[in-house]
């Protein structure tokens, strides 16, 4: 029974867990979808749309500080940079997540992977955006700009959003963890050598 400090109905979620690896994990998770006022998104794009205008103002009405890159902030970059400035502002802790789009958007998550410390998922429907948070604590929602309507967005925003890490998957995510600190020194060492900085 709601209470009279309780938000609307429509604000409230019951989500199950997905099945993953053959096992059906059955707990449910009440979470609460319509945003946490003081999360801080990265938001970058190759171009103007109206795909990145929706998303733009989705984040914004969920209460998110949004910050720009790219030509949503009137600045001509490709995608390899808005995904680089994106990843960069999310890695140093500038901003707590990012939402990234190139016509396909696999491009921006190459791109936003190299830095360390990413995880950058092309999500193109609400289960994979779930899946991709609650599995892989990825950091970067990459969409396409040339297969995302804006309905399917809006359901990705919400799933991406209101998942929860799986804490049966912490063993993974630490992995990848040790995956990122093994190679990148090796990675950085090689590009130094090669005079590429």
């Amino acid at each position: 029974m709601r209470g009279a400090s309780d938000p609307q109905p429509s604000a409230w979620r019951i989500e199950g867990c997905l099945p993953y690896n053959g096992i059906v994990h059955t707990r449910v998770i009440l979470s609460r979808v319509a945003g946490n006022k003081d999360l801080r998104i990265a938001l970058g794009s190759d171009e103007r749309s109206p795909l990145a205008d929706f998303v733009e103002q989705e984040l914004r009405r969920r209460g998110f500080q949004v910050e720009l890159f790219g030509p949503l902030k009137g600045d001509a970059l490709a995608w390899p940079d808005v995904a680089q400035a994106v990843a960069e502002c999310v890695a140093s802790g500038r901003a707590d997540e990012g939402v990234l789009f190139c016509w396909t958007g696999t491009g921006v998550a190459i791109a936003a992977n190299k830095v360390p410390g990413i995880r950058a998922a092309l999500c193109g429907d609400a289960q994979t955006a779930r899946g991709a948070k609650a599995w892989n604590q990825a950091n970067v929602l990459c969409l396409s700009l040339r297969s995302a309507s804006l309905a399917v967005a809006g359901e990705v925003l919400d799933a991406w959003f209101s998942a929860e890490p799986d804490p049966a998957e912490a063993e993974n995510v630490n992995k990848l963890k040790t995956l990122d600190d093994r190679y990148r020194p090796a990675a950085l060492a090689t590009e130094r050598g090669k005079g590429i900085h």
